[in-house]
This record gives structure tokens, sequence and C-alpha cells, in this order.
């Protein structure tokens, strides 16, 4: 006869036939007359002691049967929908379905704990997002000490930016590392970044924001320090920015600072200003008065603004360093320059552009150019200026060609030779014309390469700007190509300045 088995609330699970093995649920179910039913029961037995533990949910569940999650290690039971976790809170990085009132969900995502209202679901904590922490938190805080100090602190996203003490106290060096930009905690409220040596001025952008009914401190400035309109007086020196003082009731005197660097006295309703001071009998005088256009005496009569006061610029102890005039009027005992074509040029004994030639201790004259006749000069050569296609130093040797009229040699011999570029010419044809000075007579340093004697022919060379000597027993290709005649002896190999005759 087969066997009805029925659940609890006494509806039918089953109905097990004799001899046979139902499996309805996750237990084996043993009919009547079964052979080896033991070995069914027993591991029944196991299952139910082990609660169906596994990595993979029992696949026949019915209500209320439980679960042991060995992949999660977290007792679980089957509603008659799904499988819900007993007690603890349910892990999931999304929003779970199916869960009661009361019931705790771990946000593996945000690492964030959430309780079930019913309806939905409520913020436990932390307060921050993320792994980052956001909330007030209760805290000691060692001080210097070793003593703990209860506070409060306000923490944004990990970070620490103000601490609310009862007592003022220095951190002591354990906690130090905990807390950057802090290191004496003031009763009260301290900010991040506030540190004792600053007088309560904070370097970084923390601050209250809002309106206050009292401060001990502006900018970190006492208050007694500031200026009351009841009792401007101060102790130091005081300091104003760019844009100054104004004196009068329409601000008729500014005093300010106009392009960064430019200090300015202006009467801006007026059209004078004045100046006074005591003389040696305490007689307040006006020595100066300033108008749009001139600079004046002051009054004599400073009650009626009457007469003109006898004023002196300067005195002989205390002189004036340069006075500058469109015109003057009046004698001068001694004068530093006179005027030539519009202008003041002064004496000069050395060779000074825009001055006046005068002797020196010796009697000699200097100046750059002489416009006139000369019997001797000081230097060697006579040069002439040409157009090159680049500057040339000076000992460069010169051809005829390029882009312009002269370039530096570059053969052996060449017959298209122009001349040496002159270091200091006795005498300059083509002055003013743009180019380079060619010595064409006289003595004149020259590049030269290799060893040459003294007496030898110089030509031009291969190597670019430079002459070379011909050996006593060597013909001259063309006269059209020599240099000059070398001044020296010298035995380098190398390229070298010497003086040669040209």
């Amino acid at each position: 006869m087969a066997y009805t088995i029925n659940k609890y609330n006494t509806t039918q699970l089953a109905v097990v036939e004799d001899g046979t093995i139902d499996q309805t649920t996750d237990l084996k179910l043993v009919g009547k007359n079964y052979a080896g039913y033991g070995e069914i029961q027993n591991e029944n037995f196991v299952f139910l002691l082990e609660n169906f533990a596994g990595a993979n949910q029992p696949p026949k569940a019915v209500s209320g049967q439980i679960w042991f999650d060995s992949s999660n290690s977290k007792l679980k039971f089957y509603d008659g929908t799904q499988w819900r976790t007993t007690g603890g809170a349910e892990v999931s990085a999304s929003t779970p379905a199916g869960l009661s009132m009361g019931d705790f969900w771990w946000d593996t995502t945000n690492k964030q704990l959430y309780a079930y209202d019913g309806t939905g679901f409520i913020l436990v904590g932390p307060q921050g997002a993320g792994s980052a922490v956001t909330q007030f938190q209760s805290r000691t805080i060692k001080d210097n000490g070793g003593t703990n100090r209860a506070v409060i602190v306000s923490v944004i996203a990990d970070e620490v930016v103000h601490v609310i003490s009862g007592i003022q106290f220095t951190i002591g060096s354990e906690d130090a590392p905990s807390y950057p930009g802090f290191d004496v905690i003031k009763q009260g409220i301290t900010l991040k970044n506030t540190i004792n040596s600053t007088g309560g001025v904070t370097s970084t952008a923390h601050r209250f924001w809002g309106t206050a009914s009292n401060a001990d401190k502006l900018g970190g400035v006492s208050a007694s320090n500031f200026v009351q309109t009841g009792s401007a007086t101060f102790s130091s020196m005081v300091e104003f920015g760019d844009l100054g003082i104004a004196i009068g009731a329409s601000n008729d005197l500014k005093i300010k600072i106009v392009n960064d660097d430019k200090g300015l006295i202006s009467n801006e309703q007026g059209q004078h200003i004045y100046f006074q001071a005591n003389d040696s009998t305490a007689s307040l005088k006006m020595p100066m008065r300033l108008e749009a256009n001139a600079i004046l005496p002051g009054y004599s009569n400073i009650t009626t603004w009457t007469g003109t006061e006898t004023v002196d610029v300067g005195s002989t102890d205390h002189k004036f360093g340069t006075m500058w005039a469109t015109t003057f009027n009046g004698s001068a005992t001694l004068a530093q320059t006179l005027e030539q074509g519009g202008i003041g040029r002064s004496a000069s004994t050395s060779a000074t552009a825009n001055t006046i030639a005068a002797r020196n201790s010796t009697g000699d004259i200097f100046a750059n150019v002489f416009n006139g006749t000369a019997t001797s000069a000081q230097y060697a050569d006579l040069a002439e200026k040409y157009r090159a296609d680049k500057d040339y130093e000076c000992g460069t040797v010169l051809v005829f060609g390029g882009d312009a009229e002269v370039t530096e040699c570059k053969m052996f011999c060449d017959h298209r030779l122009a001349g040496v570029v002159s270091t200091e010419p006795a005498h300059l044809m083509n002055s003013e014309i743009e180019g380079v000075a060619i010595a064409l007579k006289g003595r004149v340093p020259c590049k030269v390469e290799g060893p040459v004697k003294k007496g030898d022919i110089i030509v031009t060379g291969p190597t670019p700007g430079t002459a070379t000597g011909l050996r006593q027993d060597s013909s001259i290709p063309s006269t059209l190509c020599v240099v000059g005649k070398s001044l020296e002896d010298c035995d380098q190999s190398g390229v070298r300045l010497i003086e040669v005759a040209v």
C-alpha cells in the first residue's frame, strides 16, 4: 500500500508507491519494502544535519527548507520563492528584492549598510560614498603629554576639515601624522591648516561662511589694532593701498599711487596746493604754492593770503643736482653745458659723442673723426669700404665676387683678390657706405695658414678667408693674387693672425 506524504500544514507533498523512491524534494522518500532503504535514510539524516551544505542551492527546495551556502558561509532559508539569508544582511551589488521590514542589505558596490522599512531602503551608514568617509566622528586625540582628549571631528571624503574641542591642547607626535594641517587644537572649532604660529590665519580656503556678531581678529590682526573713528591714533607706521587716502568733505586732497609705482598728490576740487613750515622763530611761513602751470613762492601773509615770500631754491650747503629749463631768465656764474643746435652739450676731454671738445691735462684734444688736413696718422693702413655678403672678422682675406661686391677667398692664388679686412685704418675711404673696410696699402693683421718666414710673399689660400705663404723658390702664379709680404716669422701650421705689409 502506497505512502501518502503530507507537509506540516497538512497539504499533500507526494505519494510513494511500494518498493520505490520519491525524489520530489531534496530528500529521498522511501516506499514500503524498498530494498536498501537504510543508506538512503542515513543520507537524508546527514543532509539535514549539514543543512544541505554546498556552493549550489538545493534544486528542489520546499518552503521553510534551510541551506548552508558554503561559498559565502551564509545560512539561508527558502521562503517559497527565493533563498534568503537568516540573520545578518543580504549581500549584493544591486538592490535585492523580496525583503521584509527590518531586513538589512550590505551594498558591496558602495560599501554601505541599508535597512528595509517595508517600502524602501534607509541608509544606516557609513555616510561616505564609496571608499571615502563623510561624517561627524567622536574621537580621542593624544596631546603632547600623552593624555587622550575627547573631540568631535568633521570628516569630508576621508579628510578631517575641522576639530571641535572643549579645551586647548597640542597634538602629540603619536597622533600628529593622522591630523595633517593641525598642531594646536583650540577651545572651540579649529579649521584645518590654521597653524598656531600663524595667529589664527588659515593658509588654505577653509572658511566659516556667514555672519558673526563679534571677532577677536580680522585677517589675523587683533581688533585693538584697527582704527576707530573716535580714536584715530597710531603707534607705528600706517600703510595704505595704491588707492591712497582722500581728505576733505568733497575728497578735495588725494594722496595715492598710480601705475603701481608713481606717487601722486592731487587737489581735485581747488586750483592750488600750499606748503607751510615754521622758521627758526616758530613763525609759520608759506615757502611754496603749486598751481596748474606754475611753482610760485607762497604768501607772506597767510591770514589774508597776500604778499609774496622771498624764497631761495637750494643753498650753499645744499645744492640741487641739475636744473632743467627751456628758458632761464637771470644770471649764472657757472654753466655745465653749452647749447649747440638747440641741444645742451657738455665739455669732454675724451672722444665722446655729442660733447664739446676740451683739452685734457696735457693739452691734447681727442676725436673719433677729424675732418680736415693731417700731417701724420696713428694707425698703419689705407682702407676703403666695400659691400660684403656678410660681416667678416678683421684679418679675413676677401676677393671680388659673391652676392655683394666682395666675399671670402676659397682658392689658392685667386686673381680676384680684393684685400684684407682692416682692423683700424689710418684713413678710410667711402666711410659712409655699409660694408667692410679693406686694407689697400700699409701693414695690417692678416689670417695666414701654415708656417711663414719674414719677407715671404703671401697669397690667397684654399681655406676660406685665409692666406698662405709661398716658398722663396716658388714662382708667383700671378701678381694679382698677392696679398702682401709677411712681417713675422711663424712656425705654426694652423690659422693665426700675423702682420702683413700690403
